[in-house]
């Protein structure tokens, strides 16, 4: 692989050897470490400055989330891909993730593959969450078992809509957001709908809000 056609990639977290063998799994699969940090305003200043493809953020560091980090990276307009890496199976937290404007969501106890295979979906255009968390029952109330909750059977980018249009978004600010077309949300909106048997939107904010899954918090 030429330099010129590596991945470039930033990663931040505050555990030196967990950062290092980060490292060395991109390094081994052809991706080139632009440089490593262990808080939020550091990650903010070196991916503003090195303009990454990718950016791989701990969830908790010191003085600021990596959820913290997206948005404002997101606010000043950066077009990296950014990747959260928690411990946390938390459905909320991985929604709140989304909403920022992650575009891929990760296991630390996950195996390495995933990030791998991450890299790819979202270097190709889609939203990454890990399998784990769909095996776990991300997507059920209070993260218990229980197969048969329409929310498993929803893909990550009818995730994302789903999490937009519950907080007020129109059908165009989604496209926009997303960078696909209206048309496009409209295709998610109808399938995630059906899936949750739910027929317009304001059944879709009731089923949200039942759940607990809507937020005031601003999206990217």
């Amino acid at each position: 692989m030429q330099e010129s056609d590596q991945i470039s990639v930033v990663l931040a977290d505050d555990h030196n050897i967990v950062r290092e063998g980060i490292a060395a799994l991109c390094a081994a699969h052809g991706m080139r470490i632009l440089g490593q940090v262990s808080d939020g305003p550091a990650a903010i200043e070196m991916i503003e400055q090195m303009k990454p493809d990718f950016a791989i953020l701990d969830l908790h560091m010191p003085s600021m989330t990596g959820i913290e980090v997206i948005r404002k990276l997101r606010a000043g307009g950066c077009k990296a891909k950014l990747l959260i890496l928690s411990i946390s199976r938390e459905e909320n937290t991985v929604m709140e993730a989304l909403r920022a404007g992650a575009d891929a969501y990760l296991l630390k106890d996950g195996p390495g593959r995933h990030l791998l295979d991450a890299v790819t979906y979202v270097r190709d255009g889609g939203v990454y969450v890990s399998p784990l968390l769909k095996g776990a029952g991300l997507f059920t109330q209070g993260g218990k078992s229980r197969p048969e909750d329409p929310l498993a059977g929803l893909s990550p980018r009818e995730m994302e809509v789903f999490s937009y249009l519950v907080n007020g978004l129109r059908a165009k600010d989604i496209a926009e957001l997303l960078e696909i077309s209206p048309k496009t949300v409209d295709t998610y909106r109808a399938s995630l709908m059906r899936k949750l048997n739910v027929h317009d939107l304001v059944g879709l904010v009731k089923f949200a809000i039942e759940r607990n899954l809507t937020s005031t918090s601003v999206p990217r």
